[in-house]
């Protein structure tokens, strides 16, 4: 039976699966590789990490009994978002990539916004961020002009690794919106923001739909990772994008929950006119011609890797968050924010930092793991609340990645959110995603939503109790005044680091 993988380009790792046209993941294999953080905030990749990674994944992929890598017919990605791989004439990096949690760019976010103002949002229906891939290509142009001056091409992580894979240059629309460099109507590169900012247009790649067959395998990468050189490949796309897609959340009345390293609240857009005014993301979708719109968490997993890391190095995940039940809804009065790392909805903030509120002597271990879980779904909340205000409704929301493996915190979701709660039983997140992409590619189904009916099975539904639905109400309050009253403090902190 003919297969297709998909390769997940993570922050911290790469996952490829292999899965065939039932949409069963036969096998999987994984490789991490380094971040570097040489400075406060900085947040970098050396992208041939990223090749070395791939390759190694694959080559351990076809060592599973249950792969055959000779029946692969195609080939697709999802990538870790707004990266910026600077690449020279000879397309190789100038230097490494500048990560999308990478918070050094506040000048240049305050540059673009100064410059300008609402006009910045009518163009892209986002407000420029950290994050994002434009204030990052200021940052260099500032503060590495040789390398500016040098640079012939930018591309985002999983474009560059696409491109060493076939030779061929592209980026699909959902990632190209996360540059915040695209005129969202017209669905090009923006004139107006290239020309105010002395961004040469060649610099930018071509544009391509996610399901855009861009060519086959480069013969010696295809030799050197056992897969034949026939395998087509295909754009591929965000990984939250992929994410939504491989959740089968492809209908307005669905919501998405992705805990990854940052933590993702995300629903299917039908009207391509849709602004929430730079309040939540809006971007093209890998679903040709269609949008998404979310809000984004930026230390959901990360802040439970924090703190296993921290304070429980040799405890397994699943024991860490299931020690949390020997607490309470509310975690005996102990509250968390997981703003470790800044924050960008609904705090558009890198210089806000975490914290935990209400610290008692009489509090354990589990009160403190179950605040940190309890904080990352309260950041949800706050999403979630802005959808609300706007007039959405919401049937129920299907979750993934790290929350999506706990039972306890799924009730939680449930609680937290007054929302009926669904897992799925192929928990492969971005990665099946891009396999699904790869699959439409290919034809073998004639559009997402055929293939979602295949490849996209639930498993359990959690629905909420409402005695704790009442409760977490009350510390919801609580938890949102929690930034108003810290800012002040975590910012002079930073400062008085600086």
């Amino acid at each position: 039976m003919a297969t297709v993988i998909g390769v997940d380009l993570g922050t911290s790792a790469v996952k490829v699966l292999l899965v065939d046209e039932t949409g069963t993941t036969l096998a999987t294999a994984s490789e991490d590789y380094p971040l570097q953080q040489p400075k406060p905030g900085y947040s970098e990749q050396d992208p041939e990490d990223w090749i070395r990674g791939v390759k190694a994944a694959i080559i351990a992929l076809g060592k599973k009994p249950e792969a055959d890598l000779s029946q692969v017919a195609g080939l697709s990605f999802s990538g870790q978002m707004h990266g910026l791989v600077l690449l020279s004439s000879a397309m190789r990096p100038l230097r490494p990539a500048i990560l999308w949690n990478d918070t050094r760019t506040t000048a240049e976010v305050n540059q673009i916004n100064q410059t300008m103002g609402q006009r910045f949002i009518e163009i892209t229906r986002n407000r420029a961020l950290e994050g994002f891939t434009l204030p990052k290509l200021l940052w260099v142009q500032k503060h590495e002009p040789d390398n500016f001056a040098a640079a012939k091409m930018f591309l985002l992580p999983k474009d560059y690794v696409r491109y060493r894979m076939t030779g061929t240059v592209g980026m699909d629309y959902s990632d190209a919106a996360g540059t915040v460099m695209l005129d969202e109507e017209k669905r090009r590169w923006s004139p107006a923001i290239l020309a105010t900012f002395n961004i040469p247009a060649s610099l930018c790649p071509p544009l391509i739909e996610a399901t855009d067959c861009v060519g086959t395998l480069d013969p010696e990468f295809a030799a050197a990772v056992g897969l034949p050189k026939t395998v087509k490949v295909f754009g591929g796309g965000a990984d939250n994008a992929c994410g939504a897609v491989g959740a089968g959340v492809l209908h307005p009345e669905q919501l998405l929950l992705s805990i990854g390293t940052s933590g993702v609240v995300l629903t299917y857009e039908p009207d391509a006119k849709t602004t929430y005014n730079g309040k939540l993301h809006y971007f093209d979708h890998v679903v040709p011609g269609q949008h998404y719109s979310m809000g984004v968490t930026l230390a959901a997993g990360h802040s439970l890797n924090w703190f296993k890391k921290t304070f429980a190095p040799d405890e397994d995940f699943s024991t860490l968050v299931d020690s949390a039940a020997a607490s309470q809804p509310g975690a005996n009065g102990l509250l968390f924010t997981p703003y470790l790392v800044g924050e960008r909805t609904p705090y558009a903030d890198a210089k806000i930092r975490g914290s935990f509120i209400g610290i008692d002597s009489r509090q354990t271990r589990a009160d403190f793991v179950r605040a940190v879980i309890e904080g990352i779904t309260f950041s949800f909340r706050d999403v979630l609340a802005i959808y609300q205000d706007s007039g959405r409704t919401f049937k129920s929301a299907i979750t993934i990645g790290g929350g999506a493996q706990s039972p306890l915190w799924l009730q939680i979701q449930a609680d937290i959110l007054n929302l009926k709660i669904v897992s799925l039983a192929n928990n492969q997140g971005p990665g099946i995603g891009a396999a699904m992409i790869a699959a439409v590619g290919l034809g073998w189904f004639a559009s997402f939503e055929d293939c979602a009916k295949q490849f996209v099975k639930e498993a359990a539904t959690y629905v909420p109790n409402p005695a704790q639905v009442a409760r977490y109400n009350r510390y919801y309050k609580l938890y949102h005044d929690v930034y108003v009253a810290t800012w002040p403090i975590t910012a002079g902190l930073l400062q008085a680091e600086d």
